[in-house]
């Protein structure tokens, strides 16, 4: 009988460059950033691997974020895309911040590399592409901001590099809107941005809104601005992007807004934080095309099947 001869085994030069990286986030099993992250690494010939930490399936109480930074830097990661409600957390945690992360006071990208814990900020990024691709031309003398976390930071640093004339910057925590404001007018110039309470007198004066809450995520359901304040003559924004079409973006849609939805923020964010990651160029259209094919499999029968919705 004839013996199958071994395959001889790859040496350590002609193996893939492994790269392993992760989420850090809570209530994230739906976030399409893993496969985006793997289908470009594998295009480009990495063994590339993407982690979901989800603080949500570690038990009561979750591990603490340091923690969790430490057991990543201890399992070899590359690196952490850091989402809510870690992305201003995190900043103690880290040695050095890049000037954006900085302005914004806020990190979504931490490299670790050589012993050290770098922070980046590319939602900033991935928003404006987005806003300049397909919200071409809408009015923007005064927006509505939704939220002064960590993503509203980056939308509104955004909205007014893209021209915004005023921001009305609103959070369930006062505090936190008025922080931001007055970080916006350091960087813009005053009356560029002011902290409102009253949202019927915000949506009454606004062109256009943007939600940067978590409020519409799939473990978040609900509207940020109750639906009798959007107006036809609107435009209406949204940073979630599971899923893609939040109760705020289907009402506005219904009443004629023109509407832009969380996707090109994902594709964007994830295409600079890739190219943190590894130093290689990311193809963006190759990304948008991994992204609409988790979609399509996302929102097929068969996966609504799996997750009980039929």
């Amino acid at each position: 009988m004839a013996v199958a001869k071994a395959m001889p085994r790859a040496s350590a030069s002609e193996r893939a460059p492994t790269v392993l990286v992760g989420l850090v986030g809570r209530g994230i099993q739906l976030s399409r950033t893993p496969f985006m992250h793997e289908a470009e690494g594998h295009a480009q010939g990495l063994a590339y691997v993407y982690r979901l930490i989800d603080t949500d399936r570690m038990g009561t109480p979750p591990p603490a974020l340091a923690d969790i930074v430490r057991q990543a830097e201890f399992f070899g990661f590359s690196g952490l895309n850091v989402t809510f409600p870690y992305k201003q957390e995190i900043l103690p945690l880290l040695d050095e911040l890049s000037p954006a992360a900085r302005d914004l006071g806020s990190v979504n990208t931490v490299v670790l590399r050589d012993g050290r814990r770098i922070g980046h900020n590319t939602d900033m990024w991935g928003f404006r592409e987005s806003f300049r691709q397909a919200m071409d031309g809408v009015p923007r003398d005064i927006v509505l901001l939704l939220g002064a976390g960590g993503a509203g930071a980056a939308v509104g640093f955004a909205l007014l590099e893209l021209g915004v004339g005023r921001l009305l910057v609103h959070d369930v925590e006062p505090s936190r809107a008025e922080a931001l404001s007055a970080r916006l007018e350091t960087r813009f110039g005053a009356g560029r941005a002011r902290p409102t309470a009253g949202l019927a007198d915000a949506a009454a004066e606004a062109d256009g809104v943007v939600n940067a809450t978590p409020v519409g995520m799939a473990k978040m359901e609900g509207t940020p601005l109750p639906p009798e304040l959007v107006r036809a003559d609107h435009w209406v924004g949204d940073v979630i992007y599971f899923p893609i079409e939040t109760p705020l973006l289907r009402h506005a849609r219904r009443l004629g807004c023109r509407t832009l939805s969380g996707e090109g923020m994902a594709i964007g964010q994830a295409a600079r934080a890739f190219e943190l990651f590894t130093g290689l160029p990311a193809d963006t259209e190759r990304m948008r095309a991994a992204f609409a094919a988790f979609e399509a499999n996302a929102t097929s029968p068969q996966a609504a099947e799996k997750r009980g919705l039929r």
